[in-house]
């Protein structure tokens, strides 16, 4: 321990104990869950030592919910925190690896890791993480600092910034319900949601590949790719537990000898486990039954240096996946369990090779497309590892969340949702058995999981979960593409079963055997709405067909004028490879804005043409398709259309990007004309000696203010060009897009800059603004002419490098405090517009030399305009002169109203 740590958790030790709180400090319990929770994790150096905070506490509310708080203190200036791009605790690396550097340096990532090990390894799901720093000053008096995260399931264990604070006194009894208030305020967007998504699923499809890698390479036990999805899902069954019931699985249970095999031992959990969650008996026995062929191999529980290969599996598959399934991330696990083992193999049962997994992003938009949301029933006539379903489950869950704002209704609401709402069908027994799992692994949803034949047995009624018809609005699929028409057949039962709602079908694209036929009677009930292109290598090696999704309106014939939206998505913005031992993030990455090309698919299905913003008229028409005759049924799929001729706008276009690509080029490097930079130095030097200015120092916060910009998403832009929609991004200004009226509130004026705070740019803003996240607002203090914006545009963007090592929430107060130099007139005291105005106008004649240097050595200097360019110009003039009277206007009424301030000011002090 330092000295300045042997001050710091001392003094604040006392102040807990003197709130009277029930703190317990490193070697304290607060009660047995708690401490083997601590013992379970790996410890902060990524080791088998014991967790042990500075301090825990477990404190309930007035409601009764309890938390623990993990309290950690280091003793060193600049060991707070460390947060990574997105600002979030940095407790990863780029490589999804844990940073265990971080973790033992930072105090709040210490903190935030013993969090995760409490949600991973106890029944708790809400904490509060504190990191707390001290260190001397100069003065030799202690100076401290506290920041609090809130890290709970709801928020998947990333961890959300509560607040700084001065001293511990928010913990204390009478504070505790308004610090819970200010909790319960936190929300993650849905763009965060999406992004700790991926990132948790690439550590996941990371950790399966690393678990499935140890088990292939057995070639002793030669463990089969069914077995191997057995010992990793029954392993996780065997350690959810089910709150005051059955508590999970401990490693040390099992005991690796012949008396009670560690297989028998799991079996049993597994049993407890199925009977306490009230999963239907006929299921138990089925699930039990298929877990038991693998859990009772004999070889499989052996010892081997005193350990069976089920207990090491055990172990391993709680230390690299349990802080996932405990923290409530709901994905397609098993379908992510199948994909990975069966990569390397053949699978019973799938002779045609058409048994594939849907990829979750794929799997998302077909739920959105078929318009799922909280009231919806959806079902899936193939289910396969139930990955479809999920993703569905999901946008409901998420429905019903930001919807019903009563917790009761939001907890009956939830159950339906997952034992009602939801159905899936799936006639191979193993694959029916990964989708059982799966739903279990979701909370239950299990329940109306059945394994018949869809086309021939399934008679449209509930099973389980209910009673009669089960009353389906939304249809998703990915049906086997063995099955007649393609597996067409699937999607006209289920559709003709169906009284409304919308189906989204991901299927290949030619009609196959029967497939006209089919498509032509599908049309006599039901409408086209849709048909997006998918990329041809979706599936990886597994699958290599050419895919479309369809999108249709139920019980609604489609008519002879019905225009079907076409769209070619075969560039989603995603990579994919399909290296067998690679990362996942290796195997799949974001090129070119994958997450807003899958949005905008969406809204184009939805709204059409107007829509349009990454994808262009290329990729996008409407039109008719035949109801009869020979082209019914061939003309469902998007067909790229070509000019035989090229345009004047297909020619004025590549000539204008040329042309401004050179004279980019020219501006920007040694061109022809371009005076020497000596030169140019040199008459500025000079303008500066004859100006009579000196220079002095303020403070940006005397000269600007730096405001928070209230924000939207881009789903929320519409048609028009009188604003701009004005994002963190660096390109074009930091306009991502123009936009008409959207609201009054959200307006930000033309005249102040914006600063994107992710690469800490300013810009101009000459019309009037809405703002995108992490978006400020600056706004001048001090007078602006035309030159003086872009003198004060250079001197503001001069902080970036500034800006851009320090945290997002400390950019106002850095800004404000910065120091920078201006010119000020000796005569007047006062800023040298006169300066600035000379100083910019020397530098633009230098650069409009260069380029009428370029028009002569290219020969367009004596270009002749035509009788119509002279027109355009001369209206353009026009306008420019009656802009630059009314400015002048604007700005001799300001210098006359400031003179009349002033002199009002004086003849105030005479009367004084």
């Amino acid at each position: 321990m330092s000295f300045e740590d042997s001050i710091v958790v001392p003094y604040f030790q006392k102040q807990l104990l003197e709130y009277g709180l029930d703190v317990k400090f490193q070697q304290g319990e607060i009660n047995l869950e708690v401490d083997r929770a601590m013992k379970k994790a790996p410890s902060k150096s990524g080791g088998s030592g014991i967790n042990r905070p500075e301090a825990k506490l477990l404190i309930q509310d007035s409601k009764l919910q309890s938390y623990i708080v993990l309290i950690e203190m280091k003793g060193k200036k600049g060991d707070l925190i460390k947060l990574d791009e997105e600002g979030h605790v940095a407790n990863f690396t780029k490589k999804n690896e844990p940073n265990y550097t971080n973790i033992q340096k930072y105090a709040v990532n210490g903190a935030v890791h013993y969090a995760n090990a409490i949600l991973a390894h106890s029944s708790y799901d809400k904490t509060i993480a504190i990191g707390i720093n001290g260190w001397l000053d100069s003065n030799e008096e202690l100076e401290t600092e506290i920041s609090v995260y809130y890290v709970a399931k709801e928020n998947y264990g990333i961890g959300q910034f509560v607040g700084n604070y001065e001293d511990l006194s928010f913990l204390k009894p009478e504070n505790f319900d308004e610090f819970v208030a200010k909790i319960e305020k936190l929300f993650l967007s849905k763009e965060e949601i999406k992004q700790i998504h991926q990132k948790q699923e690439t550590k996941i499809d990371d950790g399966i590949q690393r678990l499935n890698e140890k088990l292939y390479n057995n070639k002793e036990l030669n463990i089969s790719a069914l077995s191997r999805i057995h010992l990793i899902a029954g392993s996780i069954i065997a350690n959810l537990g089910v709150p005051g019931k059955v508590a999970p699985l401990e490693s040390s249970e099992l005991k690796s000898n012949f008396e009670d095999p560690d297989g028998e031992i799991v079996i049993r959990k597994i049993k407890a486990y199925l009977k306490h969650k009230d999963i239907p008996p006929i299921k138990q026995k089925l699930i039990l039954n298929d877990l038991a062929r693998t859990f009772q191999v004999e070889a499989y529980s052996k010892p081997k240096k005193g350990v069976s290969l089920i207990k090491e599996i055990y172990i391993e598959v709680i230390e690299d996946l349990g802080q996932f399934y405990k923290v409530g991330l709901n994905i397609d696990f098993t379908g992510k369990l199948f994909n990975t083992m069966f990569q390397w193999l053949s699978f019973a049962g799938d002779d045609q090779n058409d048994v594939v997994l849907t990829p979750r992003y794929v799997a998302n938009l077909l739920a959105q497309l078929a318009r799922v949301n909280r009231d919806s029933y959806v079902w899936d006539f193939a289910t396969g590892s139930g990955g479809l379903l999920v993703a569905a489950m999901n946008q409901m869950l998420e429905d019903a969340r930001e919807n019903i704002f009563s917790p009761d209704k939001l907890l009956q609401k939830e159950q339906d949702i997952r034992t009602k709402q939801v159905l899936g069908i799936e006639i191979l027994p193993e694959i029916y058995m990964l989708a059982v799992l799966n739903m279990i692994l979701m909370g239950d949803g299990s329940s109306n999981i059945l394994q018949e034949d869809s086309l021939h047995e399934f008679t449209g009624d509930y099973k389980y979960g209910g009673d009669g018809k089960f009353p389906a609005d939304a249809f998703v699929l990915n049906p086997p593409y063995s099955a007649e028409g393609n597996g067409m057949i699937f999607v006209h039962k289920a559709l003709n079963m169906m009284e409304q709602g919308y189906a989204a079908i991901l299927i290949q694209d030619s009609p196959g055997m029967n497939g006209i036929e089919i498509r032509k009677k599908i049309l006599q009930k039901h409408t086209l709405l849709a048909s997006i292109k998918m990329p041809p290598d979706l599936f990886g090696n597994k699958s290599s067909v050419q895919t479309s999704i369809y999108v249709f309106k139920v019980a609604e014939p489609h008519q002879k004028k019905d225009s079907v939206r076409f769209i070619d998505f075969r560039n989603d913005g995603y990579k994919r490879s399909n290296r067998k031992k690679a990362k996942a993030s290796s195997n799949l990455r974001n090129v070119d804005r994958a997450i807003e090309r899958y949005d905008e698919v969406v809204r184009l299905v939805r709204y059409g043409e107007k829509e349009l913003e990454i994808f262009t008229k290329k990729e996008f028409y409407e039109a008719e398709i035949a109801l009869d005759g020979e082209k019914v049924g061939k003309d469902w799929n998007f067909v790229a259309k070509v000019d035989t001729k090229p345009t004047y706008e297909d020619f004025r276009k590549t000539v204008s990007d040329y042309l401004a690509w050179e004279v980019e080029q020219l501006l920007q490097g040694d061109a022809l004309g371009k005076i020497d930079s000596h030169s140019m130095q040199q008459q500025l030097e000079n303008l500066e000696n004859s100006s009579n200015i000196e220079w002095q120092k303020f403070k940006l916060g005397d000269l600007f203010e730096i405001v928070s910009t209230p924000s939207f998403n881009k789903n929320r832009l519409v048609d028009g060009s009188e604003y701009d929609y004005v994002t963190r991004t660096s390109q074009n200004q930091g306009i991502l897009q123009s936009t008409g009226f959207v609201n009054k509130k959200n307006i930000n004026p033309a005249g102040t800059w914006s600063l994107g705070l992710m690469q800490m740019d300013f810009f101009y803003r000459r019309k009037p603004w809405y703002a995108g996240q992490y978006v400020r607002k600056i706004v001048s203090k001090v007078e602006q002419t035309d030159e003086s914006i872009l003198y004060f545009t250079v001197l503001l963007n001069s902080q970036k490098p500034k800006l851009l090592g320090q945290l997002v929430r400390d950019v106002d107060k850095i800004f404000t405090q910065s120091i920078v130099d201006l010119p000020i007139d000796r005569r007047t005291g006062q800023l040298s517009y006169t300066f600035i105005k000379s100083y910019i106008q020397t530098l633009e004649a230098e650069r409009i030399q260069t380029l009428e240097a370029y028009l002569v050595a290219t020969g367009l200097s004596d270009y002749k305009l035509t009788n119509e360019e002279v027109e355009t110009l001369d209206t353009f003039h026009r306008m420019s002169d009656n802009l630059t009277d009314r400015q002048t206007d604007r700005q001799t009424d300001r210098q006359t109203d400031r003179q009349t301030d002033r002199q009002t000011d004086r003849n105030n002090m005479e009367i004084i």
